[in-house]
């Protein structure tokens, strides 16, 4: 278990027993207990245990009904779980998974003095938790900026003894990687880009160099920030590109000293 929670970079819980009760050197807290359920819930055979409300056995010929413990199962609207606990430590605890829509919350409720309480707390926090925010998709909010940024601007670089100035960026990391994160509804509407990338370059520029920074922030808080690539090649200019600019340019220049001379 110890090793476990290791591997899930759990730095402050430890476990001295699988059954849990009290113990100076078996303790955690609210946000691992969070992290660790998290892990539990893709056991699709840990999914079904903690949200079937009701399950009949037999014992010695006769059916007995076992009935879950979390008084919050099949009476709050998207609650699938997770487990309630008590001991005369810990008092009252109740870690809840809800899910509505798109977004999944996780609610951890420790050492409430009775039953109802923790019941009160965990539907406070879980209806804030739905009120307050909703995700927001950085994948796609990224793509249209790059999108509009290029659009705006056509001719932003200038890449010296380049072939061409024409450059296209793409984002460093792969956007389907990137968390569907939850934001306080009240700031979605605050949440910018900002591009950090310089006009002047030196040639040879390859596919794959970096050449700035895009980050995603609202207000003073960065929420993402990526690195910009190139997305294609600009060779150096040899002497066939100095010698074919010189004699496109020629004529006009021919052009150009007879009219002065006439």
């Amino acid at each position: 278990m110890n090793e476990k929670a290791k591997e899930l970079g759990l730095e402050n819980s430890h476990f001295e027993s699988p059954h849990g009760l009290d113990s100076e050197g078996h303790y955690t807290t609210a946000y691992e207990l969070a992290i660790l359920t998290d892990y539990a819930l893709q056991n699709p055979t840990f999914l079904n245990l903690v949200s079937t409300k009701n399950y009949t056995v037999t014992i010695n010929g006769y059916p007995k009904t076992l009935s879950n413990t979390n008084e919050l199962l099949g009476n709050l609207n998207g609650v699938y779980g997770v487990k309630t606990g008590f001991t005369n430590g810990a008092n009252r605890c109740l870690v809840t998974a809800c899910k509505r829509g798109e977004m999944d919350v996780i609610c951890v409720v420790l050492g409430a003095d009775t039953k109802s309480f923790r019941t009160k707390d965990s539907v406070k926090l879980i209806e804030y938790a739905f009120n307050t925010y909703q995700y927001f998709d950085i994948k796609s909010f990224v793509t249209n900026s790059l999108s509009t940024w290029q659009e705006d601007n056509p001719n932003f670089f200038l890449v010296e003894k380049g072939c061409s100035n024409s450059l296209e960026l793409k984002v460093g990391t792969s956007l389907d990687d990137c968390p569907v994160v939850p934001i306080k509804k009240d700031l979605i509407s605050t949440i910018e880009t900002d591009f950090l990338v310089h006009p002047y370059l030196q040639s040879p520029i390859s596919n794959g160099d970096c050449l700035g920074s895009l980050k995603v922030f609202s207000k003073d808080t960065v929420i993402a920030e990526f690195d910009l690539l190139s997305a294609n090649s600009v060779r150096k200019n040899n002497v066939l590109d100095y010698m074919f600019d010189f004699f496109k340019a020629y004529p006009k220049q021919l052009t150009s000293l007879l009219y002065e001379q006439t």
